[in-house]
């Protein structure tokens, strides 16, 4: 009598579902060791605010790292995605609003305006939150969404993010932090561009606008020595120039998402003008008839 296929499969150990939680553990003792080297930043010891944005840097792969061990290992869970969940909020989103808001504002000269001085904190801590609330929702959505489709679809061989994702918002603070070694915003010009910064970044996440999410990316098709080799090169390259690098990464992703809306809207305008019945330009006088 021959075994049924099921049947022959080992059942998953339970101490299998407590790997990719160490993983999110990870996500989260990043978030928080960000968080302390916020609140330990000064002028004199800028490093710190470094460390900050170092630690919810290393934190975005170690995001990605706990769903992929749960789907390889089978031990996907409802815990584990609420875990996820809350880790996400607190790196990505209480770090990074922390962060943005030491380095960004507190640390503005007592010798500035005071009355400048105290509206440049006060709106930069409105602003902040704004980026956390923004976040929050981005993850809700995120979760009670099953299949979400951007307002600007792009191309039917790839995957998007609808809105950005706040791993990757998380990330734009931390790299413009690291790319300034730490040192903080002492100009109130560079503090009110700070603030329409990390404005645009909330609006980003809660918008409805494609990011390319790049699952279709398989990289277990690879040799293993090949990949290993791609990974190891990959690593010493962020290291060594990890400033520019990653700055450079940060900012082209958060541009792509604008510049994808910016050709959707010129396209459909295009189209539109191009529709029999569609405006028409009276030559004559310069006007358009319809």
């Amino acid at each position: 009598m021959s075994a049924v296929p099921g049947q022959m499969r080992r059942p998953t150990r339970r101490g299998m579902y407590i790997l990719p939680s160490l993983f999110t553990c990870g996500t989260i003792a990043a978030g928080y060791y960000a968080i302390t080297q916020s609140l330990q930043g000064t002028p004199l010891e800028p490093h710190h605010f470094d460390y900050a944005a170092l630690a919810i840097g290393i934190a975005i792969p170690f995001d990605g790292l706990d769903g992929r061990i749960a789907r390889m290992t089978n031990t996907a869970s409802d815990f584990g995605r609420e875990l996820d969940s809350l880790a996400d909020v607190i790196t990505f989103g209480v770090a990074p609003s922390i962060l943005a808001y030491s380095w960004g504002f507190r640390m503005l000269p007592v010798t500035m305006a005071p009355v400048l001085r105290h509206q440049l904190m006060q709106v930069g801590a409105i602003i902040c939150f704004l980026f956390l609330i923004c976040g929050a929702s981005r993850l809700a959505r995120f979760n009670i969404s099953s299949d979400a489709k951007p307002k600007n679809p792009g191309r039917p061989d790839r995957k998007y993010f609808v809105g950005m994702p706040i791993p990757a918002a998380a990330g734009v603070i931390a790299a413009i932090v690291h790319f300034f070694g730490g040192t903080p915003v002492f100009s109130g010009a560079v503090a009110v561009g700070w603030i329409v910064l990390i404005g645009l970044v909330g609006f980003l996440m809660v918008s409805t606008w494609r990011f390319w999410s790049g699952k279709e990316i398989n990289l277990a098709d690879r040799h293993p020595f090949q990949l290993l080799v791609l990974i190891g090169a990959t690593v010493a390259v962020t290291i060594l120039f990890s400033q520019v690098l990653l700055f450079i990464i940060a900012l082209s992703y958060m541009f792509s998402g604008l510049l994808a809306r910016g050709a959707y809207s010129w396209s459909l305008r295009h189209r539109r003008h191009d529709k029999p019945g569609g405006p028409i330009p009276d030559t004559s006088t310069g006007s358009v008839k319809s």
